[in-house]
């Protein structure tokens, strides 16, 4: 006979944590190997005033953006349980895959070199500048309401 689950929402949220580290890392690689490719082809830099997505590659890159968002919300339906936990472990992950992201890109690239600098955030529908700061901060704040959200329904 197998023990019953456990109410705690704790050991799924590990899960969820190891699982969105493991993504920001494969999705690293792949900015590591786009800006690699890039570079070599286009000679392109990767500032705001200089660097513009190819357009040659932009409908690969949007749909790859696109599956990256399915692939959030899908741990978070399925670490859920009811819609409030679904949608904290949904914010959990988004924010640590978020923040483990630049992580990554600083251990391969040196890159960014600071909060200050800008990035490409999304293009999706267009293409998204700001400084690294905004989005990160935006990924704490996603994980400390998803903790506070499964502190409040632990025992559903």
């Amino acid at each position: 006979m197998t023990a019953p689950p456990s109410k705690s929402p704790w050991p799924r949220l590990a899960a969820v944590a190891a699982w969105a580290i493991a993504f920001a890392l494969v999705e690293a690689m792949v900015v590591v190997y786009l800006r690699k490719l890039f570079g070599l082809q286009y000679g392109l830099a990767f500032t705001p005033r200089h660097f513009h997505y190819p357009r040659a590659y932009l409908s690969y890159e949007q749909a790859r953006e696109a599956a990256t968002m399915v692939m959030l919300l899908a741990v978070g339906y399925l670490a859920g349980r009811t819609w409030w936990q679904r949608l904290a472990y949904w914010l959990f992950a988004f924010g640590a895959w978020d923040i483990f992201y630049y992580v990554w890109l600083y251990v391969y690239l040196r890159w960014p070199s600071s909060p200050g600098t800008r990035d490409l955030l999304f293009l999706i529908p267009r293409e998204w500048w700001a400084p690294v700061w905004q989005p990160v901060l935006a990924a704490f704040a996603f994980v400390a309401v998803a903790v506070l959200i499964l502190a409040k329904t632990r025992r559903v």
